[in-house]
């Protein structure tokens, strides 16, 4: 398995703008614009660490501090999508062309995503976010971009990882922060009050039939099989 962090910060979000992901010292990659937006950053950082594993077999876990990110790419993304890319209350979706990249680059992949809380001394959240500021404020000052050294496959797969994954939740978040962007859900059958929240694990015994539509269901959907049937629950 391959564990990354994802990040992004904006200087006055929105303004001077970066990203970055973040495996190990001498693995990683950042980058950014004179202007844009967190959220910008936070999504960009995580289709750039798809698209440099893309050659990879291995599982990646993604370690974010944005429940908007989380959300979007494992719960509001397959509604979007029905919709002709509009939310729930018909509104068009923001970060529309970065959201359709990622659909792309999430499309066969396996992964997991995990929140933890930003600036809260994790150490590969603190990597990513030192990065993605650094290249902010180097727009903000007009210094050189410290893009990093991209993927150079100097972390090796963990033994673990071979194991074929279980169907696994996302790693539950918090509340949104005030001012950060969500998306209107509706209740699901297994919704829990947020001091109720704990794992739970479902099992389901199909047919080699029901097994076949399930995944041919998914792939035109653009989603993992567990991503649909977290949906379905």
């Amino acid at each position: 398995m391959i564990i990354a962090a994802a990040d992004g910060s904006a200087l006055g979000n929105p303004g001077p703008a970066g990203w970055s992901w973040y495996v190990d010292d001498s693995c990683w990659a950042a980058g950014g614009w004179p202007h844009g937006t967190n959220n910008m950053g936070e999504l960009t950082a995580v289709l750039e660490l798809f698209r440099a594993t893309a050659h990879l077999d291995e599982e990646l876990l993604v370690q974010c501090d944005s429940q908007y990110v989380i959300n979007a790419l494992t719960k509001w993304m397959p509604n979007w999508k029905r919709k002709g890319w509009r939310k729930a209350d018909g509104s068009p979706v923001l970060n529309l062309e970065l959201m359709q990249s990622l659909d792309e680059a999430l499309r066969g992949r396996r992964y997991r995503f995990e929140w933890v809380k930003g600036h809260a001394g994790h150490p590969m959240n603190e990597a990513a976010d030192e990065r993605a500021r650094a290249v902010a404020v180097a727009f903000q000052k007009g210094g050189d971009i410290p893009t990093g050294p991209g993927w150079t496959g100097a972390c090796e797969p963990a033994v673990d990882a071979l194991v074929s994954p279980s169907p696994e939740a996302p790693a539950a978040v918090p509340e949104p922060a005030p001012g950060e962007i969500t998306e209107a859900e509706e209740p699901t059958l297994f919704a829990l009050a947020e001091d109720e929240a704990q794992w739970h694990t479902l099992t389901l015994e199909l047919s080699a039939d029901e097994h076949d539509r399930l995944v041919a269901r998914a792939r035109a959907e653009g989603v993992s099989p567990e991503e649909l049937l977290r949906g379905l629950i």
